[in-house]
């Protein structure tokens, strides 16, 4: 494998410091050419290096920023507040509050590369964050891959179990997360789709933080939805959806992908063998395997009347 280099940094919002992961093959150098960027996003229940940055001993291709980075990307993440490295607060951490990490953090990306646009990747309530920064902020976004997402959650398997304790969750800014809880997102749409010990080591890596989570993005993905609007993206969007992942019904996925512009390039990917935490499942690569091709994905080309004309 290439050499990694990698570096972390600080954003400021207001009082809060936000945690900030990059990796990329060797040092950047003046006057190089720039790589493009890919920017991950965590979703609820996890911080950042958990998701994509995982150490698994005896297998080094369980990080999902290795991988991108081997193949030509600049990759970055952050810890939104109240997670991981980044500030704690008495705030819930929820959808508006993860744009706002993200309004704060991106200066940071154009300060270190000199480029104003990078693609964005969302899991679960991260890809709410993103989809909705790509709402808020389009010129900072090239394209959007929404991964384990949900619209109206209407229907949800998912969601209609966690709002049993709704009441709880808008009760206090957080919530006790444990092993057994980590456990609990790999098994709880289909068990066996992760290999045998990863979720302990999800769970010793996330819980070196605390035992406590923001209840934010619980609470708008079972009272608030939707966050997005799906006809003010400007970007190419994808739309990644493992086969037994209870977070969304296909009704839901399919009508956000037909309220999308007409005029952008968008893609649904339906991924058998995964369920809500693909980025760890045991067929994480065949999911990066379809990111890394929409992503490089050549230019569009519509053929134009005067080509036609000419053509004739």
């Amino acid at each position: 494998m290439a050499e990694i280099w990698s570096s972390e940094y600080w954003a400021k919002k207001g009082p809060v410091d936000l945690y900030m992961w990059r990796k990329r093959v060797g040092a950047p150098k003046p006057g190089e050419a720039p790589l493009p960027l890919l920017f991950l996003v965590h979703g609820s229940s996890l911080c950042a290096r958990t998701g994509f940055d995982l150490p698994v001993p005896g297998k080094p291709d369980y990080s999902m920023m290795d991988w991108f980075a081997v193949r030509g990307f600049d990759v970055w993440t952050m810890d939104h507040e109240n997670y991981g490295r980044s500030t704690r607060t008495s705030g819930n951490s929820d959808i508006a509050s993860g744009v706002a990490d993200l309004r704060a953090a991106f200066p940071v990306v154009i300060r270190e590369t000199g480029q104003k646009v990078a693609h964005f990747y969302g899991s679960s309530s991260g890809a709410l964050r993103a989809s909705a920064f790509a709402n808020a902020c389009p010129e900072y976004v090239a394209s959007l891959v929404l991964d384990a997402f949900t619209w109206t959650g209407k229907d949800s398997p998912t969601l209609v179990k966690r709002a049993e304790r709704l009441e709880e969750y808008r009760a206090s800014n957080v919530r006790k997360v444990d092993r057994a809880f980590f456990h609990s997102i790999f098994n709880r749409d289909k068990p066996g789709l992760a290999e045998d010990g990863v979720a302990d080591i999800f769970a010793d890596f996330e819980m070196q933080f605390g035992d406590t989570v923001p209840t934010g993005t619980y609470v708008d993905m079972c009272a608030n939805l939707p966050v997005v609007d799906p006809a003010k993206i400007r970007c190419a969007t994808m739309i990644s959806r493992g086969e037994h992942d209870g977070i969304a019904t296909l009704s839901d996925l399919l009508a956000f992908y037909e309220a999308l512009p007409e005029n952008i390039d968008k893609q649904f990917i339906i991924l058998p063998g995964q369920a809500h935490v693909g980025t760890l499942g045991t067929n994480r690569t065949r999911a990066w395997h379809m990111i890394n091709a929409f992503l490089t994905m050549p230019a569009r080309r519509d053929f134009m009347i005067g080509e036609r004309q000419a053509a004739e």
